[in-house]
């Protein structure tokens, strides 16, 4: 059965659920004897309930599993048919796969994530190019190298919110 919006849209039951999320919602699920408020998924992320350091509420957005999963076996599946490519090719290639990825996911509280993705496709491409040849002689320390000199390290490109909106305008 599906409820109508304000837009007109249609809500369907089974998949639309109301959830105790935000600033104040640990404190009355604590006063409540429950646990944590719950996370849910959204464009990419997963969003979590959190603190910061100071101990204040703090929003976490974290790359979902399944996305980044399905991302690097798409890599995967590219190096194998791409193997026997130059270097440079599957580094340019891996570079822009690479930088797209941190062009969506690369928010504050989500950093651990990017250098996991960046680690994880550093060694698929390991692997690819030690299949690639029978006498092979790469060692892990010359595909940090490669690594180095192909792919972009991980780090935030998009600040916090507030930075972002307190611009001023001449008038």
């Amino acid at each position: 059965m599906a409820i109508a919006c304000k837009t007109g849209e249609a809500l369907i039951e089974e998949k639309t659920r109301l959830l105790e999320f935000g600033r104040h919602a640990a404190i009355r699920r604590q006063r409540q004897g429950l646990g944590r408020p719950a996370t849910f998924n959204s464009l990419g992320f997963k969003f979590i309930c959190g603190k910061s350091r100071r101990g204040a509420f703090l929003l976490h957005r974290k790359t979902r599993g399944d996305r980044m999963r399905a991302t690097l076996q798409e890599v995967k599946v590219w190096l194998r048919l791409h193997m026997h490519d130059a270097i440079a090719d599957q580094g340019r290639w891996l570079r822009a796969v690479v930088r797209g990825f941190f062009a969506y996911h690369a928010v504050p509280t989500n950093s651990r994530a990017l250098g996991v993705f960046r680690y994880h496709v550093t060694q698929l491409w390991f692997r690819a190019l030690r299949r690639c040849s029978q006498k092979d002689g790469l060692t892990w320390d010359r595909m940090a190298n490669l690594a180095a000199e192909w792919l972009p390290s991980p780090r935030v490109l998009h600040p916090w919110p507030s930075p972002r909106f307190a611009v001023k305008y001449p008038r």
